[in-house]
């Protein structure tokens, strides 16, 4: 079982990236575990038709715990497992002591054992990178963390803190930097910023994903682009994305993308 932990600042696109790699393993043949971990619980939205499985936090405190994994957990495209953390009472508690909480409901209820997934992906807000959110990075829960970003300053400064924050936890075995996933707002000379900010931070872009209207088009109808239309060039993209994501802790150093192919502007 191969768990890689996605992070990335509010707003950058993780949950597209992210539910566009499960779905693309989903049609590989991979059995896919994605588990949300942001307050907004939309992770997997597009997984699921529009629709959201309940809150694992919000289900503990209206319900208590959940007798089995179905009161939590969603099948969606692909036979994909939905889960989202959800998050604790606005001003009361702390969301990386939530996420804890979800994850140790998940192995209580040997919920790895019963769906049995070869990939697991966790979708994780980081906007602030505290030492609740280095949860996920711990021994034992993912093992590697890819990090969404664009080439803006706002989004490549998440990248770091997110980079500073694991090599700050290296001597505690957690997990590692796998790559960068440019998740592209078509600024100019972006490609080559992000190049730029991976050579400063010793590490590699993954893979690239267009700004096309594809993709806002079917999540519009609760979709990912890899099921709304495979054939297409951004759907290919994901493929070869999730491919390289599910190489990154069989012993194999991470592939950078092929830069070449991306010109300054979307295609």
């Amino acid at each position: 079982m191969i768990k890689i932990a996605i992070y990335g600042k509010g707003g950058i696109g993780k949950s597209t990236v992210t539910s566009g790699i499960s779905a693309a393993l989903a049609l590989r043949g991979k059995r896919v575990m994605q588990i949300g971990c942001d307050p907004k619980t939309d992770s997997t939205i597009n997984l699921l038709g529009g629709k959201t499985p309940p809150p694992i936090l919000q289900y503990l405190q209206e319900h208590g715990r959940p007798k089995n994994l179905d009161e939590i957990a969603r099948t969606g495209f692909g036979g994909v497992t939905c889960l989202e953390v959800g998050g604790p009472t606005p001003g009361v508690g702390c969301f990386g002591r939530g996420m804890l909480t979800a994850f140790e409901l998940l192995e209580e209820m040997n919920a790895y054992a019963v769906y049995k997934p070869d990939v697991v992906l966790y979708d994780i807000l980081a906007d602030i990178v505290c030492g609740g959110i280095a949860v996920p990075m711990r021994e034992g829960f993912a093992d590697k963390v890819a990090i969404v970003t664009s080439g803006e300053k706002m989004a490549l400064l998440a990248a770091r803190n997110i980079i500073l924050a694991l090599r700050n936890f290296a001597d505690r075995n957690y997990a590692g930097l796998g790559g960068l996933i440019l998740n592209r707002r078509d600024m100019p000379d972006e490609v080559e910023r992000v190049e730029d900010f991976a050579h400063a931070m010793d590490t590699k872009i993954l893979g690239v994903i267009p700004r096309d209207q594809a993709i806002h088009a079917f999540e519009e109808q609760g979709r990912t682009v890899v099921e709304g239309d495979r054939s297409l060039p951004t759907s290919e993209r994901f493929f070869g994305l999730a491919e390289t994501i599910s190489s990154l802790v069989l012993g194999k150093p991470p592939v950078a993308a092929d830069l070449s192919a991306y010109p300054p502007f979307a295609m």
